[in-house]
């Protein structure tokens, strides 16, 4: 498993708020919320991601509520991989069980620049930012973790 993109880059403590405002939560609908991802702190967003693109922050991205929204939001706008310093517990499963790839690095974090072209190898946890010829070791995902992001999330990996 890879992902290679351009980077998206935010501070710290972005909340699930931030991600994806609580006045859209009134739709299930995975490409209406992508359309309105990050909207409040970045209006721009949508209009720049592409598929496979990678977002990088700093500590406790995905603080506040426990909505599944939120990683919903950013997996359906095209994003691969988010890497951040850290990781709001919460955010953390909802990522995994949604089958959005998240790794902690908070060297990664701090060096990354938003427009760097960046790649991730899964398999290893090895992060190569391609712009500034640097690799930054995130911890590799366990199998089981791999498994469940490869097929789409949790509740694919159980029918599969």
């Amino acid at each position: 498993m890879n992902a290679h993109g351009k980077v998206h880059k935010y501070g710290s403590n972005v909340d699930t708020d931030v991600i994806i405002p609580a006045r859209y939560l009134n739709t299930a609908d995975h490409k209406e919320l992508a359309s309105h991802c990050m909207e409040d702190i970045d209006k721009d967003f949508i209009n720049k991601v592409a598929d496979g693109d990678i977002m990088v922050a700093e500590e406790n991205f995905g603080c506040g509520s426990s909505r599944e929204h939120a990683p919903i939001a950013i997996k359906a706008s095209g994003i691969s991989c988010v890497i951040a310093s850290t990781f709001a517990r919460i955010f953390y499963r909802n990522a995994i069980n949604i089958g959005l790839a998240i790794l902690e690095c908070d060297e990664a974090a701090k060096k990354i620049s938003d427009g760097d072209e960046v790649s991730v190898d899964f398999d290893t946890g090895v992060i190569t930012n391609v712009t500034k010829g640097e690799t930054y070791q995130a911890e590799p995902f366990p199998e089981f973790i791999k498994d469940i992001i490869s097929k789409g999330g949790l509740l694919n990996s159980i029918k599969a």
